[in-house]
């Protein structure tokens, strides 16, 4: 049987603590303390050691106590998290294309003072980068681009005059700035000399030069208002050219249009006869007869019976005894008779009665020109005042008898 022991005051005999709480109970304060100062220094360090490289960059790394900027284009620092020693550095580079636009004071030929705005685009080689950043730096646009494009712009612009500049050449100088800076990029090196590393490398082999373009010419006031004057005056000058010459082809055409219509002319009266002529208006008579819109027809005092712009030429002579009326058509007669009233015979007056031509004798030659201005007058009655003067003659005096003329 197993005997437990128990103290007589009731309480429970001490125990000995475990190894790792005795080693925790010793050593915690010190490692709290040992984990605040690393982490204070972590947080002191971290922006000195802890590099975050965006996308389309790189960078190059300079060490303090290394030799200074790493030319080695494999240690070059990619996209994304990278780590250095706190006392190195690393400096960011854009690789994707580039642009800056700048405006240059320049010269023309004739002394014009005029500005030029020009835009470049270009983007930096990779492989180049280290030696970009050691022998000119981070401002290399301001440093290098910049002065470069400018020098070759003005000497381009100095070749044409002010007039050339604002209208026709900014193709040419834009291709010229293009091709001289290429150029001068070719016989550019950037030289370096050491014992531990040396380099000569071309401008070309670091910038890849996309465009050079110029967006805009400024020239003062006075010159604008004179070169667009001059290029109005110029299209005027054109625009009488076209005058002169549209009038020249009218003539020929009015030319060409006498002689088509002389050849129609002889072609066609050779074949038109009179037969032909009282056909075709016989014709038109009956058209016109047939057509059911109202109408006056005006019918003619040709033999034929055809209208009077037709038939008018085969009119018989007027009668010896009188004189035709002045003004007195045949057509207006014909119409006003057509277009009066019918009267019955038998109720027409006799002084309304035409009397025969042959039973009227010769009206003296003072009446009948007494009245012809005044049968000039009437425009409906159907008889003229010399029939009616004859009639009246014929009734208040009876005829005289023939006589015989007596010898002289």
């Amino acid at each position: 049987m197993k005997a437990y022991l128990w103290p007589v005051d009731g309480m429970l005999p001490p125990t000995t603590p475990s190894r790792w709480r005795r080693f925790i109970e010793r050593y915690l304060p010190m490692v709290v303390v040992y984990l605040m100062v690393a982490t204070l220094v972590a947080i002191v360090l971290y922006p000195h050691m802890v590099v975050t490289v965006p996308s389309g960059y790189v960078g190059v790394l300079w060490k303090r106590f290394g030799g200074g900027t790493v030319l080695d284009p494999r240690r070059l620092k990619n996209e994304g998290f990278n780590l250095i020693l706190p006392w190195n550095e690393v400096f960011l580079y854009d690789l994707r294309l580039q642009s800056f636009t700048e405006s240059y004071n320049a010269i023309s030929s004739d002394g014009v003072n005029l500005t030029a705005t020009v835009i470049v685009r270009f983007r930096l080689q990779r492989n180049a980068v280290p030696v970009l950043h050691q022998a000119i730096g981070p401002n290399y646009v301001q440093v290098l681009a910049m002065p470069g494009i400018g020098s070759l712009t003005r000497e381009v612009i100095a070749q044409y005059n002010a007039e050339q500049v604002y209208s026709t050449a900014r193709q040419e100088i834009q291709d010229k700035i293009r091709s001289l800076v290429e150029a001068r990029l070719s016989e550019k090196m950037m030289e370096h000399e050491d014992d531990e590393e040396s380099y000569r490398v071309p401008l070309r082999d670091i910038f890849i030069l996309y465009d050079i373009l110029v967006t805009g010419i400024e020239l003062p006031e006075a010159i604008v208002a004179a070169i667009n004057r001059k290029t109005e005056q110029y299209y005027i000058a054109e625009e009488y050219k076209f005058r002169v010459e549209r009038e020249k082809r009218e003539s020929e055409r009015k030319k060409i249009e006498a002689d088509g219509i002389r050849d129609f002319q002889q072609t066609v009266s050779q074949g038109i006869s009179e037969s032909y002529l009282r056909w075709r208006g016989i014709e038109a008579t009956l058209q016109l007869s047939q057509s059911t819109n109202a109408k006056v027809v005006v019918i003619g005092s040709g033999k034929d019976g055809l209208p009077i712009i037709l038939g008018n030429v085969d009119s018989p002579a007027p009668r010896a005894g009188s004189t035709p009326a002045s003004g007195t058509d045949t057509t207006n007669k014909e119409s006003t008779t057509a277009a009066g009233p019918a009267v019955p015979l038998e109720k027409t007056p006799a002084a309304g009665l035409a009397t025969p031509a042959e039973k009227i004798p010769p009206v003296i030659s003072g009446a009948s020109s007494a009245a012809t201005p005044e049968a000039s007058s009437r425009s409906w009655w159907p008889f003229s005042l010399s029939d009616i003067e004859a009639y009246l003659f014929q009734t208040v005096r009876p005829a005289e008898p023939k006589t015989e003329a007596r010898p002289r």
